[in-house]
């Protein structure tokens, strides 16, 4: 059943703080802190504007754009503000209003079920009549999961299915691919086909993808390739050769446009490390279906008839198995910590069924700015095309985005989702997930959380962050149109500012000036960082 939707409580918080603030100071709020005030509106003799202004002058911006906003998490009053209404390309900040409709819609404990189901009749160990397998939008299905549902359709006492093997994937519609998404990513995992049913080739969740290595063997033989997981939906077209020691390594795996055939091509010298890369499929319903089917053979169940793909299961077939994901609140932290498109991309899907009963992107983004709406956004200032921020074309203003971190904090399922959050220089990719590398030693450390966001010429973090004297800020900062492969420090510049200062009383630190060692930290390349696989930079 889908949750309350919360525009009662909205109003009510909204109500609080009139009471709290005053009605003028409400207005104040609304009026220049989220609809976009004059560049640098706010207080300025507490040094905060100078500080983050300086900060803002580096040359990488010249001829960019910058949209910053800082506001007091408890009270909604901005602190700063510079062209906060401007419409800026928010790359994976997009993931902070998804997400939270998502949580707000779905609800923390919503699951994810991959079922199996039969029609026909039973006759000792074998089913006259189809197999099903239906899926609602698991992006963590694993191959164990499929060997699990094949191992429970074996205990269940079917050997031998007489009819066909049937995918039902109709939950979501067949758009496979986003809106204006590049064409020259359609083998990069991070820009994988969304499907109902999926699967994943490990625990980062990396759905719709493979896993390709290459080894290098003897000089002039070619390298030792394996997928994992293994399955032949794709197939390999080795036409790379191991080459001797200290030859350069010239090695590329890609899949071949519009096919499951991942070419090979290049040297490796022997010697060398792996070549390691997770590609893209195409028709991930047909790859889910494929390991599941050689799961079926391994645990001793034949099937006699055909697979078929997209075909709805009847009203009545009978479930065999059923595998249920973990629940929202688990999947948000790979989500979220680790910026995966992929997930952003089947919740909004997933929120359209849930709201309308189409699993469109249409429809999940109907539902999403509905629900910003609610929570007092003005979706009349922004665009949104897709779920993750991988389209060019979504356009938000940074005093949205705050505006949305400070609106949400009321939420009943707020701790679990703000939990999701990357963490400044966070031990380890559980916790810092994309911040796992940026602004250690200083007081930003494992106190900052913000969302990050990079493409080429656009960056984005938006977050939390306590100051120096445990005043909890709220700070949205968007950069764009800048020619320098990264910005990073500079957003790291503006949160370190703000852990550093007592903002109440008016003692800035700094300003904090961006680093050469946090720009060396920071992803050379003009893509977020957990996208850098194997090993992220992040």
């Amino acid at each position: 059943m889908r949750p309350v939707t919360r525009t009662t409580q909205t109003r009510k918080s909204l109500a609080a703080r009139a009471t709290a603030l005053g009605l003028a100071a409400l207005l104040a709020w609304t009026a220049q802190g989220l609809a976009g005030a004059p560049a640098g509106a706010g207080p300025s003799d507490t040094g905060l504007k100078g500080a983050l202004d300086e900060i803002l002058t580096d040359p990488r911006l010249d001829g960019g754009a910058a949209g910053v906003v800082v506001a007091d998490a408890a009270t909604g009053a901005t602190l700063y503000q510079r062209d906060g209404g401007d419409r800026l390309i928010p790359a994976s900040n997009t993931k902070i209003p998804t997400s939270v409709a998502a949580m707000a819609l779905l609800g923390p404990d919503h699951r994810f079920r991959t079922e199996v189901l039969a029609t026909g009749r039973r006759q000792a160990d074998a089913l006259h009549g189809d197999l099903y397998l239906r899926g609602t939008g698991d992006p963590t299905t694993l191959a164990a999961d499929y060997d699990r549902l094949a191992a429970r359709v074996a205990a269940a006492g079917i050997r031998r299915v007489t009819g066909r093997l049937v995918a039902d994937d109709t939950r979501f519609d067949t758009n496979r691919l986003g809106r204006s998404w590049a064409a020259d990513d359609e083998s990069s995992y991070y820009s994988a086909q969304i499907s109902a049913l999926t699967l994943a080739p490990d625990t980062d969740y990396d759905s719709g993808t493979v896993i390709v290595e290459a080894a290098a063997t003897t000089p002039g033989q070619r390298p030792a390739v394996t997928l994992t997981p293994r399955n032949d939906y794709v197939r390999v077209d080795n036409r790379a050769t191991t080459v001797g020691t200290g030859r350069p390594d010239t090695l590329t795996i890609e899949r071949a446009h519009g096919t499951n055939t991942l070419v090979i091509s290049g040297e490796i010298p022997a010697g060398a490390s792996p070549t390691k890369e997770w590609i893209t499929v195409d028709e991930p319903t047909g790859y889910a279906t494929a390991v599941f089917a050689d799961a079926l053979a391994a645990h001793g169940v034949r099937v006699e008839g055909p697979t078929r793909l997209g075909l709805r299961t009847p009203a009545s077939a009978r479930q065999v198995a059923a595998h249920e994901s973990m629940p929202l609140r688990e999947l948000m932290h790979p989500f979220m910590k680790l910026s995966n498109n992929m997930h952003a991309e089947a919740l909004t899907k997933a929120v359209g069924y849930e709201v309308s009963g189409s699993g469109s992107w249409e429809a999940g983004l109907a539902a999403v700015g509905a629900y910003l709406a609610e929570e007092g956004v003005d979706t009349a200032r922004l665009r949104q095309v897709d779920g993750s921020g991988l389209s060019r074309m979504n356009l938000f203003p940074a005093d949205q985005l705050a505006g949305l971190l400070l609106a949400v904090q009321d939420a009943p399922w707020y701790a679990d989702w703000y939990a999701s959050l990357p963490v400044a220089c966070g031990p380890d990719r559980a916790v810092g997930g994309t911040l796992r590398r940026r602004m250690c030693d200083t007081p930003a450390a494992l106190n900052a959380r913000g969302k990050t966001g990079t493409l080429t010429g656009a960056s984005a973090l938006s977050g939390y962050v306590t100051d120096a004297a445990g005043r909890r800020l709220v700070y949205s900062v968007v950069l764009n149109n800048h020619l320098a492969s990264s910005v990073k420090d500079i957003e790291d510049a503006v949160v370190v500012t703000l852990a550093s200062s007592d903002t109440a009383a008016g003692t800035i630190a700094g300003p904090v000036r961006p680093r050469a060692e946090r720009r060396s930290a920071a992803p050379a390349a003009p893509l977020e960082c957990s996208w850098r696989k194997p090993e992220a930079l992040c």
